[in-house]
């Protein structure tokens, strides 16, 4: 069976999408509804802009959406998913390449969620770390000691590969325990802010409205969703995880490994960069990746 995959924020690289404008009418007419939609020209930024320019988040979110749907959209009949699923951003672009949302309702809704991220980056000065070489439970366990500041984590990302989220002072603390409890490496992500954790909560609120006002069907395959790692084709249950996962962490290890229970022997990722590639042959190395 097959599965489509879309990667989320930190997959955006300069000239992103380009050569899809470049070779296909409708993904040229896309981009420019998509440049309407946002009252800016993104596809200026994603095709020539600077990696300065691709690293604000309300550029970077909608940046990488437009890659992965449009992406989707251009293969036809080729894209005939069993089931999908997309790590944090990439639940949207999941949701609307499976038909569950409109192309337009899903972009307004990442530049809101971008936008709301951001402002809830502003309140605290807040990071992300990634946590490479010991158990989840390890991390847990320190993370769940830290009483005095917020530290979580935050991406289940594949065996030995976990990002936790907090405060600057919550995510230093956590590292240096981490480090003496062995793991390999603590490593400071260059992001905004404090992405799936409670610090989201301002965000997770503003999201909310929007999301409960969209409409949603029901879609063309299973969504397997980042906040329990579980099939759900029922769209009140779809807009519940959605509005959940700002504040929750990203099951990105229980998805894939659900996933293949469910038949799943086939994993095509759909977007910039290859970064989910890597993770799923980490969990299981015996899926056809590609």
């Amino acid at each position: 069976m097959k599965a489509f995959v879309f990667p989320g924020q930190g997959a955006q690289f300069v000239g992103m999408g380009k050569d899809l404008y470049e070779q296909s009418a409708l993904a040229r007419e896309y981009f420019e509804k998509a440049n309407e939609i946002l009252g800016f020209r993104i596809t200026d930024l994603m095709f020539e802009g600077t990696p300065e320019d691709l690293r604000q988040t309300k550029v970077t979110q909608p940046a990488v959406f437009l890659h992965s749907v449009i992406s989707a959209f251009v293969l036809g009949n080729e894209f005939n998913p069993d089931m999908v699923a997309g790590h944090s951003l990439g639940e949207f672009s999941a949701l609307v390449a499976a038909r569950a949302l409109t192309f337009e309702d899903g972009l307004v809704l990442v530049s809101k969620r971008a936008m709301a991220m951001q402002k809830a980056c502003e309140i605290e000065a807040s990071t992300m770390a990634a946590i490479i070489g010991l158990d989840d439970e390890i991390v847990e366990e320190v993370c769940d000691s830290i009483k005095d500041t917020i530290v979580v984590p935050a991406n289940y990302n594949c065996p030995g590969q976990i990002v936790i989220s907090g405060t600057s002072q919550g995510v230093d603390k956590a590292c240096e325990m981490l480090k003496e409890r062995g793991a390999k490496r603590a490593l400071k992500l260059s992001v905004g802010g404090a992405f799936h954790s409670p610090l989201m909560e301002p965000a997770r609120l503003e999201l909310s409205e929007a999301i409960n006002q969209a409409v949603f069907s029901v879609p063309v395959c299973p969504v397997y969703q980042n906040v329990n790692a579980y099939p759900q084709t029922d769209p009140v249950n779809i807009k519940q995880n959605l509005i959940a996962q700002l504040t929750a962490p990203v099951r990105w290890t229980q998805t894939i490994k659900n996933m293949i229970t469910d038949g799943a022997d086939e994993f095509i990722e759909l977007g910039p960069g290859d970064v989910l590639k890597g993770l799923i042959k980490k969990i299981n190395p015996n899926v056809l990746v590609r």
